[in-house]
């Protein structure tokens, strides 16, 4: 059983060395996804477009100015003449936001009144208009503080403040979307190109005619699936550790959990994934209709329902429910809890449990299928 285990390996091996097709799945792809979703996907907000409509004019307004334009969220794209403009500005999108500041706003400050500034956002994009708006509210709640610390400070009176919240970020204290997403890419890069490469290493076999020489030989379908996951097995982990390296010298990301955990884990979602590969390769009868299989039962599925950008939690419960189909969901919990956290098994040992589900699940209808096959 290893002699012919073993035959089986290195056969493939030879495969996957001599197909460029493969070579550019293992080496070019996982790289130019990471590159491409870790910069150009980002749920963080910078650089606002702001258009000023100062109709007072004075130091004050300036200063709040010039405090926003120090910030890297805020540019101001410009400044408003007349009212008839804040249309166009928001209109033609030469602005995300207008600000626009009261004629009597320094007067009324300095006079103790309220001063009310008004800020109209591009709500199209509501998500970022809803960004948009906590950074302006906070920058204005800085702004209102250091002037209430200094008129407190120049008349001499201390301030008295009751409940002082100190928000602290643990796990991401930056807040950085990237190192979020990045646990999601990882598992979208195992999945998509564990499954492809087992999916047409098999129809290949198929279309030469090679897969009937395999069935009439004395290997069983367990030999057949244990010959055929193993080199993929070993290839997705090198792409694994491949994908982890670029996140660190790209963009800082640092493994906080064990690494023997993330390899134990890795394994178990890697046999899953594989095995789902070999049961979409017995009903697929060429590499076009596999691929095309393949594609839609990884990526989309760890792309919408897996939590890898939309949160689980707010998707109604249906859809949640829908989301038990992929094992990605279950593996990026895992993924973020190692990677980000730095916890240990006991804070995801459901997640590892329905791994193995899927992975007895998949491996028993590929194994099924297969000997049915062989008849």
């Amino acid at each position: 059983m290893i002699n012919r285990i073993y035959a089986l390996v290195k056969k493939e091996f030879r495969q996957i060395r001599r197909d460029a097709r493969t070579l550019y799945l293992i080496f070019f792809f996982p790289v130019f996804l990471l590159m491409l979703f870790g910069y150009a996907l980002s749920l963080d907000v910078k650089h606002v477009k702001i258009a000023v409509k100062n109709n007072d004019n004075s130091e004050e307004t300036r200063d709040f100015i010039a405090m926003l334009e120090s910030s890297s969220y805020f540019n101001v794209a410009g400044y408003i003449r007349s009212e008839h403009e804040i249309n166009s500005w928001l209109d033609e999108k030469k602005a995300q936001c207008v600000m626009v500041f009261p004629a009597n706003f320094t007067s009324d400050m300095r006079a103790g009144k309220n001063v009310q500034i008004q800020f109209l956002v591009d709500g199209v994009d509501g998500n970022t208009a809803t960004v948009i708006m906590n950074y302006v509210t906070s920058a204005t709640r800085f702004y209102n503080s250091r002037i209430t610390q200094e008129f407190l400070e120049r008349t001499g009176v201390s301030s008295f403040i009751p409940i002082d919240p100190q928000p602290l970020f643990w796990y991401n204290p930056d807040l950085d979307t990237t190192k979020f997403l990045i646990p999601g890419l990882f598992c979208m890069i195992l999945i998509t190109t564990g499954v492809i490469l087992t999916t047409l290493s098999i129809v290949r076999e198929k279309e030469l005619g090679s897969m009937e020489q395999l069935r009439v030989s004395p290997m069983s379908s367990i030999e057949l699936i244990l010959g055929k996951t193993i080199p993929y097995t070993v290839v997705a982990l090198f792409v694994a550790v491949l994908t982890l390296f670029i996140s660190n010298i790209a963009f800082g990301l640092e493994i906080k959990g064990n690494f023997l955990t993330l390899l134990f884990t890795t394994i178990i979602f890697l046999i899953a994934t594989l095995s789902l590969g070999i049961f979409i390769s017995s009903v697929s009868d060429s590499q076009q209709v596999a691929f095309q299989i393949a594609s839609i039962a990884t990526m989309l599925p760890t792309f919408i329902l897996s939590g890898f950008i939309f949160p689980i939690e707010s998707m109604p419960w249906p859809i949640q429910i829908l989301t038990n189909v992929t094992p990605a969901k279950f593996y990026i919990i895992i993924l973020r809890a190692i990677i980000l956290k730095g916890v240990g098994i006991e804070a995801f040992w459901k997640q590892i449990l329905s791994l193995l589900a899927f992975a007895v699940f998949f491996t028993g209808i590929a194994a099924l299928k297969m000997r049915k096959a062989n008849g």
